[in-house]
């Protein structure tokens, strides 16, 4: 996966929302209503946990009332140096399954926040014995109920969910947002796509695919960073940790994986305007390889990459008030409340067994 899928909040919001929002809250009696809009009913505990040897920073959000124990959501982060927030992002969806009566618990990166290490060492795997050792972890607390684990991923935790239900049967489900199948044709995909937006000339998408086709080969051949900046003279913005990141992921692939979550109730969440995962693709996969009686697939044509609406993210004055004025409503249509109802289910379900 390449850099471009780095998360929307991080792309927009952190330097153009604050520093809008300096000016916006100038004006009497703004400042009030930001602060009520975000404001969430809930409470939020800072929270860390021991794993190989380093320390992980990270928030467990329980309802507002109550002592539980609550079901939990365990929270999987894309591609990028993603805080337990996401920028306050994932405030919304805590909310929405506090509702459910569920506790939402999300880690900073590794060497984001106060989380140890750097998340650029870290393979798919990696990221699922970093999953896996938080949910042991939650399970001892009395206020969470071990038996009602689920996770939810987004894009680049399409290769780590099934890694971690394989590993841990006991999940409940799993919320699958924007995931992508297979590393390479997905970044193949995503190229195109870009291209064809920003209106590139048949040479210009040749020359950006010959371009793939050497990257590829030398990620094959165990080229050094050097080796890929001395090909290709122009690196884009490629580091050399990024080159180790994708030299240790490129080969990603999550058909095998998904094998071990046929019968987990699985639900899996497209966009329409998804120009980083080609969601037929991933579509076709999911429902091939999972029965249909523990899949549910939940398509928002309005919808970016990160279900956010497609008419707000691509308005940046709208990205903006919406993001200080109504956060919840940044995401698409209908997401949040689906979202709370899937978990419900589940419990629901459950409790008739």
């Amino acid at each position: 996966m390449n850099r471009r899928m780095a998360p929307l909040v991080r792309r927009r919001w952190r330097v153009l929302v604050w520093s809008l929002v300096a000016v916006l809250l100038v004006g009497a009696g703004i400042s009030g209503v930001a602060v009520w809009q975000n404001t969430y009913a809930l409470r939020e505990e800072r929270i860390t946990v021991r794993h190989d040897g380093r320390l992980m920073d990270g928030v467990l959000a329980r309802p507002q009332n109550g002592d539980g124990p609550f079901g939990l959501v365990v929270f999987v982060h894309g591609d990028g140096p993603v805080d337990a927030t996401h920028d306050t992002f994932y405030r919304p969806l805590w909310e929405s399954f506090a509702k459910a009566g569920y506790a939402s618990l999300s880690l900073s990166k590794p060497g984001v926040g106060a989380s140890e290490g750097n998340w650029q060492d870290q393979s798919m795997d990696d990221r699922a014995d970093e999953t896996l050792a938080v949910i042991t972890w939650a399970r001892t607390r009395p206020d969470i109920d071990g038996r009602r684990v689920g996770l939810w991923g987004a894009s680049q935790a399409g290769w780590v969910l099934p890694k971690v239900t394989a590993r841990d049967r006991a999940v409940q489900f799993v919320i699958a947002i924007s995931p992508a199948v297979d590393w390479q044709q997905q970044v193949r995909y995503n190229l195109l796509a870009e291209l064809r937006r920003d209106g590139a000339t048949q040479d210009e998408t040749q020359t950006a695919l010959r371009r793939r086709e050497t990257t590829l080969r030398l990620l094959r051949q165990g080229a050094a960073f050097e080796q890929y900046r001395a090909a290709v003279a122009d690196t884009d913005g490629m580091t050399a940790e990024r080159w180790r990141f994708i030299a240790k992921n490129y080969r990603s692939n999550a058909s095998e994986d998904l094998r071990a979550m046929r019968g987990t109730p699985t639900l899996l969440v497209l966009a329409g305007h998804d120009i980083n995962v080609d969601v037929a693709d991933t579509e076709a996969a999911y429902r091939r390889i999972l029965p249909p009686a523990s899949l549910t697939v939940q398509h928002y044509p309005d919808a970016t990459h990160s279900l956010v609406d497609n008419a707000v993210e691509n308005s940046e004055p709208r990205l903006t008030l919406t993001a200080v004025f109504a956060p919840r409503r940044l995401y698409a249509a209908g997401f949040l409340a689906h979202q709370r109802n899937f978990v419900q289910q589940i419990t629901d379900r459950k409790g008739t067994e």
